[in-house]
Protein backbone atom coordinates (compact mmCIF):
# COMPACT_ATOMS: atom_id res chain seq x y z
CA UNK A 1 0.00 0.00 0.00
CA UNK A 2 1.53 3.34 -1.04
CA UNK A 3 1.58 6.51 1.07
CA UNK A 4 -1.54 7.98 -0.55
CA UNK A 5 -3.52 4.81 0.04
CA UNK A 6 -2.30 4.65 3.64
CA UNK A 7 -3.33 8.27 4.18
CA UNK A 8 -6.81 7.56 2.84
CA UNK A 9 -7.15 4.55 5.14
CA UNK A 10 -6.00 6.63 8.11
CA UNK A 11 -8.59 9.31 7.36
CA UNK A 12 -11.28 6.63 7.14
CA UNK A 13 -10.15 5.15 10.46
CA UNK A 14 -10.36 8.58 12.12
CA UNK A 15 -13.88 9.15 10.81
CA UNK A 16 -15.05 5.69 11.85
CA UNK A 17 -13.61 5.99 15.34
CA UNK A 18 -15.35 9.35 15.75
CA UNK A 19 -18.64 7.91 14.47
CA UNK A 20 -18.39 5.02 16.94
CA UNK A 21 -17.59 7.29 19.87
CA UNK A 22 -14.07 5.96 20.38
CA UNK A 23 -12.79 9.53 20.08
CA UNK A 24 -14.37 12.98 20.27
CA UNK A 25 -13.43 16.29 18.70
CA UNK A 26 -9.66 16.50 18.27
CA UNK A 27 -9.01 13.38 20.38
CA UNK A 28 -7.05 10.39 19.15
CA UNK A 29 -4.16 9.87 16.80
CA UNK A 30 -2.73 7.29 14.41
CA UNK A 31 0.65 6.38 12.98
CA UNK A 32 1.65 4.03 10.18
CA UNK A 33 5.17 2.96 9.27
CA UNK A 34 5.83 3.60 5.57
CA UNK A 35 9.44 2.42 5.52
CA UNK A 36 12.57 2.05 7.61
CA UNK A 37 12.67 5.77 8.44
CA UNK A 38 9.27 7.01 7.26
CA UNK A 39 6.12 7.33 9.37
CA UNK A 40 2.77 8.86 8.48
CA UNK A 41 0.90 10.41 11.42
CA UNK A 42 -2.32 12.28 11.99
CA UNK A 43 -2.15 16.08 12.29
CA UNK A 44 -2.43 18.09 15.47
CA UNK A 45 -5.50 20.15 16.30
CA UNK A 46 -7.95 18.91 13.67
CA UNK A 47 -11.40 17.48 14.32
CA UNK A 48 -10.90 13.82 13.49
CA UNK A 49 -14.32 13.36 11.90
CA UNK A 50 -13.29 15.99 9.32
CA UNK A 51 -9.69 14.96 8.71
CA UNK A 52 -8.66 14.07 5.14
CA UNK A 53 -5.84 12.10 3.57
CA UNK A 54 -4.13 15.34 2.57
CA UNK A 55 -3.90 16.37 6.25
CA UNK A 56 -1.55 13.52 7.21
CA UNK A 57 2.02 14.41 8.13
CA UNK A 58 5.14 12.44 7.22
CA UNK A 59 8.03 12.34 9.71
CA UNK A 60 11.12 10.24 10.30
CA UNK A 61 11.65 8.04 13.36
CA UNK A 62 13.26 10.97 15.17
CA UNK A 63 10.13 13.07 14.61
CA UNK A 64 11.57 15.39 11.98
CA UNK A 65 9.16 16.41 9.20
CA UNK A 66 10.08 14.88 5.86
CA UNK A 67 8.06 17.39 3.86
CA UNK A 68 7.18 20.99 4.48
CA UNK A 69 3.48 21.58 4.97
CA UNK A 70 0.87 23.54 6.83
CA UNK A 71 0.08 20.74 9.30
CA UNK A 72 1.92 19.86 12.48
CA UNK A 73 2.15 16.22 13.62
CA UNK A 74 0.03 14.96 16.48
CA UNK A 75 0.97 16.16 19.96
CA UNK A 76 1.36 12.48 20.91
CA UNK A 77 4.10 11.97 18.31
CA UNK A 78 6.64 10.88 20.93
CA UNK A 79 4.32 8.12 22.14
CA UNK A 80 3.92 6.73 18.62
CA UNK A 81 7.60 6.93 17.77
CA UNK A 82 8.65 5.28 21.04
CA UNK A 83 6.44 2.31 20.19
CA UNK A 84 7.63 2.10 16.59
CA UNK A 85 11.30 2.34 17.56
CA UNK A 86 11.02 -0.31 20.29
CA UNK A 87 8.77 -2.67 18.33
CA UNK A 88 10.00 -3.40 14.78
CA UNK A 89 7.07 -5.83 14.41
CA UNK A 90 4.58 -2.98 14.86
CA UNK A 91 3.71 -1.05 11.71
CA UNK A 92 0.70 0.89 13.01
CA UNK A 93 -0.39 2.45 16.29
CA UNK A 94 -3.88 3.65 17.24
CA UNK A 95 -4.43 5.86 20.27
CA UNK A 96 -8.01 6.63 21.31
CA UNK A 97 -10.20 7.36 24.33
CA UNK A 98 -12.80 4.56 24.15
CA UNK A 99 -15.27 5.28 26.99
CA UNK A 100 -15.67 1.87 28.61
CA UNK A 101 -12.04 0.82 28.25
CA UNK A 102 -10.88 4.22 29.49
CA UNK A 103 -13.31 3.85 32.37
CA UNK A 104 -11.28 0.87 33.55
CA UNK A 105 -8.11 2.96 33.23
CA UNK A 106 -9.64 5.82 35.23
CA UNK A 107 -10.73 3.34 37.91
CA UNK A 108 -7.19 1.99 38.07
CA UNK A 109 -8.25 -1.46 36.87
CA UNK A 110 -7.02 -3.73 34.12
CA UNK A 111 -9.60 -5.24 31.81
CA UNK A 112 -10.01 -8.90 32.85
CA UNK A 113 -8.35 -11.20 30.36
CA UNK A 114 -10.26 -14.37 31.24
CA UNK A 115 -13.84 -13.52 30.27
CA UNK A 116 -14.18 -13.11 26.52
CA UNK A 117 -12.69 -15.26 23.72
CA UNK A 118 -12.44 -12.21 21.42
CA UNK A 119 -10.31 -10.27 23.89
CA UNK A 120 -7.98 -13.23 24.37
CA UNK A 121 -7.75 -14.13 20.69
CA UNK A 122 -7.72 -10.67 19.05
CA UNK A 123 -6.25 -8.35 21.68
CA UNK A 124 -4.34 -10.40 24.23
CA UNK A 125 -3.27 -9.10 27.63
CA UNK A 126 -3.98 -5.42 28.29
CA UNK A 127 -1.76 -4.05 31.07
CA UNK A 128 -2.49 -0.76 32.78
CA UNK A 129 0.33 1.77 32.29
CA UNK A 130 0.83 4.30 35.13
CA UNK A 131 -0.19 7.86 34.36
CA UNK A 132 2.13 9.96 32.26
CA UNK A 133 1.36 13.53 31.20
CA UNK A 134 -0.22 13.43 27.72
CA UNK A 135 1.83 14.97 24.95
CA UNK A 136 5.09 14.77 26.90
CA UNK A 137 8.05 12.35 26.96
CA UNK A 138 6.85 11.21 30.39
CA UNK A 139 4.06 9.23 28.74
CA UNK A 140 6.54 7.51 26.44
CA UNK A 141 8.77 6.74 29.42
CA UNK A 142 5.83 5.05 31.14
CA UNK A 143 4.94 2.98 28.07
CA UNK A 144 8.40 1.69 27.08
CA UNK A 145 8.68 -1.00 29.85
CA UNK A 146 5.48 -2.58 28.54
CA UNK A 147 6.91 -2.98 25.03
CA UNK A 148 9.65 -5.44 25.98
CA UNK A 149 9.32 -8.93 24.56
CA UNK A 150 6.80 -7.89 21.93
CA UNK A 151 3.91 -9.65 23.63
CA UNK A 152 1.58 -6.72 24.37
CA UNK A 153 -0.53 -5.41 21.51
CA UNK A 154 -2.80 -3.19 23.60
CA UNK A 155 -2.26 -0.95 26.60
CA UNK A 156 -4.53 1.00 28.92
CA UNK A 157 -3.14 4.42 29.85
CA UNK A 158 -4.13 5.35 33.40
CA UNK A 159 -6.64 8.24 33.46
CA UNK A 160 -6.12 8.79 29.75
CA UNK A 161 -7.14 6.22 27.15
CA UNK A 162 -5.85 3.20 25.26
CA UNK A 163 -3.25 2.28 22.66
CA UNK A 164 -3.39 -0.64 20.25
CA UNK A 165 -0.70 -1.88 17.88
CA UNK A 166 -0.59 -4.06 14.81
CA UNK A 167 1.35 -5.21 11.80
CA UNK A 168 -1.13 -3.16 9.76
CA UNK A 169 -3.42 -0.23 10.47
CA UNK A 170 -6.44 -2.49 10.09
CA UNK A 171 -5.07 -4.87 12.71
CA UNK A 172 -4.44 -2.07 15.23
CA UNK A 173 -7.85 -0.58 14.39
CA UNK A 174 -9.64 -3.91 14.90
CA UNK A 175 -7.91 -4.34 18.24
CA UNK A 176 -9.13 -0.94 19.41
CA UNK A 177 -12.72 -1.72 18.44
CA UNK A 178 -12.53 -5.18 20.01
CA UNK A 179 -11.01 -3.77 23.20
CA UNK A 180 -13.83 -1.28 23.63
CA UNK A 181 -16.56 -3.77 22.68
CA UNK A 182 -15.20 -6.24 25.21
CA UNK A 183 -14.98 -3.57 27.93
CA UNK A 184 -18.62 -2.65 27.34
CA UNK A 185 -19.69 -6.29 27.61
CA UNK A 186 -17.79 -6.72 30.88
CA UNK A 187 -19.35 -3.57 32.34
CA UNK A 188 -22.80 -4.85 31.32
CA UNK A 189 -22.08 -8.28 32.83
CA UNK A 190 -21.08 -6.68 36.13
CA UNK A 191 -24.35 -4.75 36.19
CA UNK A 192 -26.29 -7.97 35.66
CA UNK A 193 -24.36 -10.19 38.05
CA UNK A 194 -21.00 -11.84 38.61
CA UNK A 195 -19.03 -12.40 35.38
CA UNK A 196 -18.07 -16.05 34.92
CA UNK A 197 -14.48 -16.62 33.77
CA UNK A 198 -13.53 -19.04 31.05
CA UNK A 199 -11.92 -22.30 32.11
CA UNK A 200 -8.13 -22.54 32.10
CA UNK A 201 -8.43 -25.15 29.36
CA UNK A 202 -10.42 -22.78 27.17
CA UNK A 203 -7.97 -19.93 27.78
CA UNK A 204 -4.99 -22.15 26.90
CA UNK A 205 -6.73 -23.24 23.71
CA UNK A 206 -7.42 -19.64 22.67
CA UNK A 207 -3.85 -18.56 23.42
CA UNK A 208 -2.45 -21.51 21.46
CA UNK A 209 -4.69 -20.69 18.50
CA UNK A 210 -3.65 -17.03 18.63
CA UNK A 211 0.03 -17.95 18.64
CA UNK A 212 -0.50 -20.46 15.83
CA UNK A 213 -2.21 -17.82 13.71
CA UNK A 214 0.54 -15.31 14.44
Amino acid sequence: MNAKAVARRMALCCRQMAAQGLIAGRDGNLSVRLGAERVLVTPSGLIKSLVTAADMVEVDLAGNPRRRGARKPTSELDLHLRILRHRPDVHAVVHAHPPAATGFAVAGQEIPGNLLPELIFVVGAVPLVPFGMPGTPELGDRVVPYLAGGRNHALLLANHGAVTMGSTLDEAWIRMETLEHGARIIVAARQIGQPQPLSLEAIRGLVQQREKDG
